[in-house]
């Protein structure tokens, strides 16, 4: 959580530092079936990076799924390839290239593996814009949810579907931060069941902020609703979903 809670105290200078939006952008899955993800010179696999050790030096291509923020030229993507999803910590980006970081785009990022309560991201990179496009379809992972197989998608564009919206507590919906300490524009936590188990999730203020149709809509939310969600497997501790959408039954 104090990762959590230093990217909020970023985010205000977000606002204040660029004009660019916070709003997460994934784009419709429209890649070709017939697209090759050809990999250059010197770039690792999707389970080469895996089998790097925590600390190693390393260099991916992937794609841009989701923008989570950007200051002090610094920016913090979600991103995805064919073969798995690479989240992309505080790395070396213009405001201008940051820009151009538009739903599918394809990067080189340069950097190294770091692990953080359980999220496997890339930190210290570097990023150069390649030629390519790649949209990730959303994975239905409902089934995956409570199985070890679920951290095998981590960071990926995924989808949940016939949730039913839990008590968070004192007959809320959703809290404002993870203990209900905050307030409108924090981070939402809501908890939603299947299968006879309840989860956590997040709806992230610097991917999605107040003013996202997402927001709102776990603004709304009543305890037993059923909704359909799509989002990116963020990791913390376990499984901690940030969604960017949400659809009510």
């Amino acid at each position: 959580m104090k990762k959590q809670i230093a990217v909020m105290a970023v985010a205000a200078l977000t606002l204040s530092l660029a004009a660019c939006g916070k709003q997460a952008q994934q784009a419709p899955a429209d890649t070709p079936a017939t697209f090759e993800d050809v990999k250059g010179e010197g770039v690792m696999t999707h389970a080469e990076y895996l089998a790097a050790a925590v600390e190693d030096a390393v260099t991916v291509e992937t794609y841009v799924q989701g923008k989570q923020s950007w200051w002090d030229n610094k920016a913090t993507l979600y991103t995805q390839d064919q073969d798995g999803a690479y989240f992309i910590y505080d790395a070396a980006c213009s405001e201008e290239d940051y820009a151009k970081l538009t739903p599918g785009t394809k990067i080189k990022v340069t950097g190294y593996k770091a692990e953080w309560n359980g999220e496997i991201e890339i930190i210290d990179g570097q990023i150069e814009i390649e030629s390519g496009n790649y949209v990730a379809p959303a994975l239905d992972a409902t089934s995956l949810l409570g199985t070890d197989s679920l951290a095998d998608h981590q960071n990926e564009f995924v989808s949940f579907t016939g949730l039913t919206v839990e008590d968070k507590g004192d007959g809320q919906a959703f809290y404002y931060n993870w203990d209900n300490s905050g307030t409108k524009g924090d981070d939402l936590y809501f908890d939603v069941s299947t299968g006879g188990k309840t989860y956590s999730f997040t709806v992230e203020s610097y991917l999605t902020d107040q003013d996202s149709s997402v927001y709102k809509t776990v603004e709304g939310l009543k305890i037993g609703d059923t909704i359909d969600c799509k989002g990116f497997l963020y990791w913390y501790e376990g499984a901690n979903p940030h969604i960017t959408e949400v659809v009510v039954k």
